[in-house]
Order: structure tokens, then sequence, then C-alpha cells
């Protein structure tokens, strides 16, 4: 019997696990703003920044749903590994440090052109995390991928 080879996508619990620890992250950073706001701004849906981190979740997230199904030992697991370790340790780093960047450049540009009529669009200031905001997302990912993985083990038995 042949199967299509899409049709395993479906079931991939390596692909699912990271997938929906990024869309949690995004759904509580909106959740976040509206607690503080009362405004629901779906723009947080799709951005980069603040807690927690859907980029930490979804590589911590990728990392776990492997080590669970390919074993804590394989090398399969040890790469999603050093690819979380790597686009974490980015997150707080380069593009927190751009972050700021932008922040103090839109500062100066405001100074600098105030009373001149230039459109200038504004950087984004929100693209990295802090340290807090990546061990947060790092957390839901493997929690959401942990669960996630032993459900699925119990319904495939």
């Amino acid at each position: 019997m042949h199967i299509h080879p899409v049709s395993g996508f479906w079931t991939n619990i390596c692909f699912w696990c990271p997938f929906f620890s990024w869309v949690t992250a995004q759904l509580v950073k909106m959740a976040i703003n509206f607690a503080k706001t009362r405004d629901v701004d779906f723009h947080y849906l799709v951005s980069t920044g603040g807690m927690p981190s859907a980029h930490s979740a979804t590589v911590a997230g990728l990392a776990t749903a492997v080590g669970m199904t390919e074993g804590f030992g394989s090398a399969l697991f040890g790469i999603a590994t050093v690819f979380a370790i790597i686009t974490m340790f980015d997150a707080s780093t380069v593009r927190r440090a751009a972050g700021q960047q932008a922040k103090i450049l839109n500062i100066m540009i405001h100074e600098v052109f105030k009373d001149q009529k230039i459109h200038n669009a504004r950087l984004r200031e929100l693209l990295g995390h802090t340290r807090i905001e990546v061990w947060a997302g790092m957390a839901l990912g493997i929690a959401l991928s942990a669960a996630m993985c032993l459900v699925t083990a119990r319904i495939k038995q």
C-alpha cells in the first residue's frame, strides 16, 4: 500500500509541538497586552519581542519533541538542542541590542528632524527579549511539547 508522503505531515509531532508552542506564546502575548490595555491587538499574533519569547517556545518545543520521540541521547536531539540554545542566546543578546539601538535611533531622528516635515518610518524597537522572557518561552515550549508527546503516546497505545 502506497501512502502519500504528505499524509505523514499531519501526524508529525515534531512539527506540531513547536507550532503549538509558538501559537500559545503569541496568544499569551496578546492576552498580556489585553490585560494591560483592555484592547484586542491582533498584531501580537505575529510580533517579535515581548513576554514570553515565541522563538524560545518554538525551539524548546522542537528539542523536547525530538528528545521524547527520538531519544535524549540521539544525534537529532543534540542538533535540536544546539539550534535552540543559539536561537535563545541570539534573542536575548543580538536581537535585544538591535531593539535598544532602534529605540535610541528613533529618539535621535525625532530630535534632529522635529521641526522639519520629513516623513520618517520608525524603526521597530521590540525585537529581542529579556532573559526572563526567553526562560518563560523555553518553559512554555518544554511543558506544552512534553504534554503533547505524552498524550500522543497514550493515544497510540
